[in-house]
């Protein structure tokens, strides 16, 4: 039997406090909402737990605080078995928030960072006997730059997979785009991080990011799809599947952990992405990023339909 794919995931762990409303507040405005929920979330623990649903044997290197929602988190992790020996737990430290308003289909999301910000370079190293034995390493942007920057230089240095989902949106040095392999941006965090207006055709903006040695990007284009070029020049476009949309809070975490788990398995590019298009339109069709993560059968039997 083929051993299962190998995901590391460096990234957050939040705790999502997610109120649902008929419709947003204007600013300074009192709104009654419908109800609030308390869900697991951070796009590093999304990813991870998506990761873990789809049989992925996978492990999360991240940081919690010494409180209530950090242990949480921890339990929630475990209960997906996924290997959580290194997420520390800073003492006095709390742990992140999402602060998200569901309404009409769509979300607003404000992060606090917390122990977030405190996952460091020695952490990376402390943890580099885990990241050796992936075959794909999973980042975001939830965690200080500089860390992100050294932990795919280091992946890299041991040969692995590095998958870049450059969320939430800034501007990104060269020195870290040479050291990823996969770019999985949306169509807003593209056109940032190519530093040219949404006029600019998608895939010579796409382009220009291979040109800083990024080796494919894989544009998430929404109800559209998603779009993928690579420096080989392979490029095409993969269609979305329609589904009843109950929240699109996860949809981007399941499209890369369904593209990475894919990967890791040794699939073609096309064919991850493919994947993981099928994975991201299943995850919108419940409440909550985690809670909605699709099981491999699921996406199989979704496949088959």
């Amino acid at each position: 039997m083929n051993k299962p794919p190998q995901v590391v995931v460096i990234g957050s762990l939040n705790m999502d406090i997610v109120v649902e409303a008929d419709r947003p507040p204007l600013m300074g405005e009192t709104v009654h909402g419908n109800q609030v929920h308390f869900i697991p979330g951070g796009k590093g623990a999304n990813q991870a737990v998506a990761s873990a649903r789809l049989g992925a044997k996978t492990t999360m290197i991240g940081a919690v605080g010494s409180d209530a929602f950090g242990a949480g988190l921890l339990q929630a992790l475990g209960q997906e078995g996924i290997d959580v020996g290194a997420v520390k737990t800073i003492e006095g430290s709390h742990t992140g928030v999402a602060s998200i308003v569901l309404s009409q289909g769509d979300n607003q999301i404000i992060v606090v960072a917390g122990a977030n910000g405190q996952v460091t370079v020695a952490d990376i190293d402390q943890s580099e006997d885990k990241i050796a034995q992936a075959d794909v390493v999973l980042l975001q942007l939830e965690i200080p730059l500089q860390t992100v920057i050294y932990a795919a230089a280091k992946a890299k240095q041991l040969g692995k997979t590095v998958v870049l989902n450059p969320a939430p949106a800034r501007e990104l040095p060269d020195e870290l785009l040479q050291n990823v392999d996969v770019l999985i941006p949306n169509e807003s965090e593209l056109y940032l991080l190519a530093k040219v207006g949404a006029e600019v055709e998608l895939e010579k903006a796409m382009d220009m990011l291979l040109q800083k040695g990024v080796a494919t990007v894989v544009t998430t284009l929404g109800s559209k799809g998603a779009a993928y070029l690579t420096a080989a020049g392979e490029s095409g476009l993969v269609n979305s599947h329609p589904v009843q949309v109950v929240d699109t809070t996860g949809a981007g975490d399941s499209f890369n952990a369904g593209f990475s788990y894919a990967l890791a398995g040794g699939a073609p590019v096309e064919a991850a992405v493919s994947f993981a298009t099928k994975v991201a339109a299943l995850a919108v069709t419940k409440l909550g990023a985690q809670a909605g993560m699709p099981t491999l059968a699921q996406v199989e039997e979704f496949i088959a339909e």
